[in-house]
């Protein structure tokens, strides 16, 4: 740990949502603007106050099914915003608020803020189910001219082999993977934001349909609408904001090829980009008092309990089992807001970093973890992992 590292120079001042929902009457622009200026009322700022702006994923509205940023200019405009910085941010930039944190550490602006807006619930209803990525770019070329021959046209036919691999490898069951969803369940049930609020049992997990195996219906994460925001603040600025939260640590890193299909080690995924985030503090996996962890699958939760050293690598089975040590109270309580497996796929670890600043503020009502001062947060997994370790200021 150096001292120029960027993280001493900022911090995370405000985070704000939108209405959250299977499907939510707001266009996507409406959405952005509900959750911005949600966020920065949070931090203790005004509109004025903002001179850079992070959409993520960069290429404007809707690049993918449900994916339904409002275009840069347009939501500066609708904020009437003079910005000094702005960003384009595209999937694989390690967590959303890692560019406009070294932008405030450059000094290239004083107050930035990234969102992400997700109107997939309704994309979901309006095509009677799910859109498959590949439904909207059939051409078989680019990482799709592997997956569109064999019919893979989801991220779940992606994310499928690798869990079957690490099954296999390391004897791991499906009944004890059952338990991130079942606990995530009963977190959603004190969060009056998540989708999904209704008790889940492990019976209900293991005869659900399977969507491609050996994922199931409840190792998905929910379709929702939605819109994040972060704002990050120099440090400078602490003195004048609510309630400002501590980037301890953040990394990511690619240590392969950066492609789902030709990743080489199938049973062990993030493990570079967490010890590259170790590396730049003096804390270690012991001193994490909550766990916001990407899941996408539930798969992916595993591959993060491994790779962040909270579990060996093969044990996160005989870890989570049980539920006790990831539920409230427990050694690790893990996406206590009910995760994107209940609480809603807004996807990119917005959702788990809005989460983690509430824990560390203990503004976090029902599910708020006694004493947390270290959180973890995570984002996705292979060659777009992205982990952070965050403090109470």
């Amino acid at each position: 740990m150096g001292v120029d590292d960027f993280e001493r120079k900022v911090v995370i001042s405000g985070v704000g949502q939108s209405a959250i929902g299977r499907q939510v009457p707001r266009s996507g622009l409406q959405l952005t603007l509900d959750a911005i200026t949600a966020a920065v009322a949070d931090a203790g700022l005004v509109l004025d106050d903002i001179d850079g702006l992070a959409m993520f994923p960069g290429g404007g509205a809707a690049n993918l099914p449900g994916y339904a940023n409002g275009y840069l200019y347009e939501v500066q405009d609708a904020l009437g915003l003079t910005t000094r910085w702005r960003q384009g941010q595209v999937e694989g930039m390690s967590l959303p608020f890692y560019g406009p944190a070294q932008a405030v550490a450059t000094g290239q602006a004083r107050h930035a803020v990234v969102w992400r807006t997700v109107k997939e619930g309704s994309a979901a209803r309006g095509a009677g189910g799910r859109p498959a990525y590949g439904s909207t770019k059939p051409l078989a070329e680019g990482p799709m001219a592997w997956w569109l021959p064999l019919g893979a046209l989801s991220p779940v036919c992606h994310v499928a082999p690798y869990a079957t691999r690490y099954m296999h490898e390391y004897g791991v069951t499906r009944e004890q993977l059952a338990w991130i969803p079942v606990t995530q369940r009963a977190h959603a049930a004190l969060n009056p934001d998540a989708v999904y609020r209704t008790p889940l049992t492990v019976d209900e997990y293991l005869t659900s349909r399977m969507i491609s195996s050996p994922i199931c219906l409840y190792d998905c994460d929910v379709p929702a609408d939605g819109s994040t925001a972060i704002v990050v603040s120099a440090m400078g600025t602490a003195p004048d904001l609510r309630a400002p939260v501590r980037i301890e640590a953040m990394a990511g890193v690619i240590d392969d090829r950066p492609s789902w299909d030709q990743w080489r080690d199938m049973g062990r995924v993030g493990y570079a980009t967490a010890a590259a985030m170790w590396q730049r503090t003096d804390l270690r996996p012991a001193d994490v008092d909550v766990a916001q962890i990407y899941d996408g699958f539930t798969i992916e939760a595993v591959w993060w309990l491994e790779a962040m050293g909270f579990c060996g690598t093969g044990e996160a089975g005989d870890f989570v089992e049980g539920g006790e040590r990831i539920s409230l109270g427990g050694d690790l309580p893990m996406n206590t807001w009910g995760g994107q497996l209940s609480g809603g796929r807004l996807h990119a670890g917005f959702g788990h970093t809005a989460e983690a600043v509430r824990q560390l503020r203990g503004e976090a009502g029902d599910r708020q973890v006694d004493h947390a001062e270290v959180a973890a947060v995570t984002n996705v997994g292979g060659f777009e992992a992205g982990a952070a370790i965050l403090t109470r200021f």
